[in-house]
């Protein structure tokens, strides 16, 4: 029987009443459980309810005297094992990720030092809104544990991500934190335990590549947080390579070529990877996001910058091209401001061919055992994403349509393209798809090469 000690934050919506099975199934497993119950989640169960299936008080109001003396907020923030959050609605997703404290669920989140996990549940399009994909991304680099919400038909009729997931799916996720040999990330007021932007030393794993001088390397895999035991982590003892987001190639100090992407799939891809037990190295383009836990990034501008920490990466398990490369870059860069002289002349603007990354990993001596490619399309995805299998010589194309729904959006619906034939999925979040991704990788991974044990 487990006597670990679990905080339970219910927010508002209808599936506020599958947080009683929750506290039935953490009662039965043995955990102490102390609810807090919101404002609005008390309009769909009661803290009588509650009280009886957690056999200890409710918590519901910040400014009760009576509870302050008995146990303080504070007190009560940190004697926890684990913070959850079940339901976690919209609203409190964006209060925990903007530090708001104006009630007590909320201050709690705020004042603990204690891991949190958070179950989302709310409508699909608040789900899919760029500020609440926003959010998550926050709370996740912060270090809270988000789940990804069930997909299916909600209590508005409508259909899609966003549905509360299961008490025993919760509860599961429950016990693979709590069995963690390394605490996970503090709460949003805590800060992550296990830091993301260490420079690595001569004690961290002696075979990664080692920075270019000029290039900025964050990260230490000594860090990674176990976020699950190992029989559950698909991609353990797996070396996983990514590269995510756009390339910036100069044509004078203050004009570049590039496109639109934002990298967050990328990013959401190496995340997934790592909370999947994989040891990986992130070659990212200049992009504004954080670093996932357990990730070593490297920070590069230009393709050929990407194309040699590629190679100095290499060997690796799987790696996974998901950088949208430019094409070209400028044959000669000007070391001054190119200016506007009044002729209404436009200057010239020679081109040069950038290296084919995708291709050049293909050739190499250490081509990994899975090589994946990424193809951005805006006609004739499945066609364009064969051509582009057969001509780079890689094993899968993941191709997506970004004609009508254009790089940076919060959602993707991608089509795995290999010599087997074409897997296409419904459109997900970004992270959901990153997370099916590692499902696929990891099953292709062992049946190709059955990891050895210890």
């Amino acid at each position: 029987m487990n006597t670990s000690r679990i905080l339970l934050i219910i927010g508002g919506g209808i599936a506020a009443y599958k947080s009683i099975e929750l506290v039935r199934l953490l009662r039965k497993s043995g955990y102490v459980v102390r609810c807090v119950l919101t404002r609005a989640g008390e309009q769909f169960v009661t803290p009588l309810t509650l009280a009886a299936l957690s056999e200890n008080k409710v918590y519901t109001n910040l400014f009760d005297l009576k509870d302050e003396v008995e146990m303080g907020h504070i007190q009560l923030s940190r004697e926890a094992d684990l913070v959850v959050v079940a339901p976690a609605t919209a609203d409190l997703l964006a209060k925990m990720a903007a530090g708001i404290a104006d009630d007590l669920a909320t201050t709690l989140l705020l004042a603990t030092d204690k891991p949190v996990l958070a179950a989302p549940a709310m409508n699909v399009r608040m789900w899919l809104h760029p500020a609440t994909q926003r959010n998550v991304v926050t709370l996740r680099g912060d270090g809270v544990t988000v789940l990804d919400p069930d997909e299916g038909e909600m209590a508005c009729g409508e259909f899609g991500p966003g549905r509360l997931p299961e008490p025993t799916a919760i509860f599961a996720a429950i016990e693979a934190a709590l069995s963690s040999p390394l605490p996970l990330a503090g709460g949003v007021g805590g800060g992550p335990v296990a830091p993301s932007v260490l420079p690595l030393d001569d004690s961290g794993p002696s075979d990664m590549p080692s920075p270019s001088p000029s290039r900025k390397r964050e990260g230490d895999l000594r860090g990674q947080p176990d976020f699950a035991p190992e029989n559950h982590r698909p991609l353990y003892g797996r070396r996983i390579l990514i590269t995510a987001g756009p390339t910036h190639e100069p044509i004078d100090p203050v004009r570049y070529i590039a496109n639109r992407s934002s990298g967050k799939q990328g990013f959401a891809i190496a995340a997934a990877a790592a909370e999947a037990g994989a040891e990986v190295l992130l070659i990212a383009g200049p992009v504004p996001l954080p670093t996932p836990p357990g990730v070593i990034r490297v920070d590069v501008e230009t393709a050929v910058e990407m194309a040699e920490e590629v190679l100095q990466g290499l060997p690796v398990d799987a790696a996974i091209m998901v950088a949208a490369v430019a094409d070209w870059r400028a044959a000669d860069t000007s070391a001054q401001k190119i200016k506007k002289d009044g002729s209404g002349a436009v200057p010239p603007l020679a081109l040069a061919e950038n290296p084919d990354i995708l291709a050049g990993i293909a050739r190499s001596p250490d081509r990994p055992p899975l090589l994946i490619g990424f193809a951005a399309e805006t006609n004739d995805v499945i066609a364009h994403a064969g051509a582009k299998l057969a001509k780079k010589g890689c094993d899968w194309i993941v191709a997506n349509d970004v004609a009508a729904d254009p790089m940076g959006g919060e959602s993707n619906r991608v089509h795995i393209v290999s010599k087997n034939g074409i897997d296409s999925w419904d459109r997900l979040p970004k992270a959901a798809v990153a997370r099916k991704l590692m499902e696929k990788i990891a099953d292709e991974l062992d049946a190709r090469s059955p990891r050895q044990p210890d």
